[in-house]
């Protein structure tokens, strides 16, 4: 009965947040107010209440643009969780497009879907982002290119940064700040986790995402610690690969360090 109840609430604030919210955003993206990149962040945060997603930040968001986010990708969560925290857009593969449920709120929430495999279309996708950079949005980047179990980081894939060189010429200063940010689901019900029961947040790509979607939602009580590293900044000498090993080993350090339950030194 509680476990209804629950899905029961659930659905009910986000269906209330979906009809306040969805008919002014749709009117946003039409005219490309600025509202559209605010309206998102409200959504998100009733939906993290909703299904019972606590997050807790560490450290802090850059306060200079133009600015990239690179975040490790546990889960489908973490795009409510960083959406949350601050006014984003995300970069992601075009299959996500057609996702149910997801597909449509990337949609909405303007997205940039990348197709890798197409060079051609490549360097028009890195304009957009650069572009959208430029005026002032936050891009949020997932290096890693796919989802873990939300225990490790994966490769990070140095080839996605190109639309941070792309962007360095927009910039007034000659430079883009691309700031690590590590998110690391650590608790349910209060109770640390742990490797063994993590999979309960993180996403792997053979797991459905309907019945992972119900799980969470019958769990209603998981805490995701959100840690700011110091942002690296990207100019026209920067060198890419030592840019995306920086960002990566910072990420690295932090989600280990919250995983552990332990202050970053």
């Amino acid at each position: 009965m509680i476990v209804w109840l629950r899905i029961a609430y659930a659905a009910v604030v986000v269906a209330a947040a979906s009809t306040l919210l969805m008919p002014l955003q749709l009117l946003g993206l039409h005219f490309d107010w600025k509202l559209r990149r605010i309206l998102p962040r409200l959504w998100h945060r009733a939906a993290c209440h909703a299904l019972g997603i606590r997050v807790k930040v560490h450290g802090k968001l850059e306060g200079r643009r133009p600015l990239m986010l690179c975040v490790n990708h546990a889960s489908w969560m973490d795009i409510m969780v960083m959406s949350s925290l601050a006014d984003v857009a995300f970069i992601a593969k075009m299959e996500v497009r057609d996702w149910p449920i997801f597909g449509l709120l990337a949609r909405l929430q303007k997205s940039v879907f990348i197709v890798r495999e197409e060079k051609r279309k490549t360097g028009n996708q890195a304009s957009e982002i650069a572009a959208r950079m430029a005026d002032g949005e936050i891009i949020v980047l997932f290096p890693e290119g796919t989802t873990s179990d939300g225990n490790r980081l994966l490769e990070v894939k140095s080839s996605l940064f190109g639309a941070a060189a792309m962007a360095v010429p927009h910039s007034p200063n000659g430079s883009v700040l691309v700031q690590p940010v590590a998110i690391a689901y650590t608790k349910a019900h209060g109770v640390a986790m742990g490797r063994y029961h993590r999979p309960l947040a993180g996403w792997p790509g053979d797991v459905e995402l309907v019945p992972h979607l119900i799980d969470v939602v019958k769990c209603a009580a998981l805490d995701a610690e959100v840690s700011f590293g110091e942002a690296v900044e990207y100019r026209s000498d920067s060198n890419r690969k030592d840019v995306s090993a920086t960002i990566a080993r910072r990420i690295r350090t932090m989600l280990h360090s919250r995983l552990r339950g332990r202050d970053i030194s």
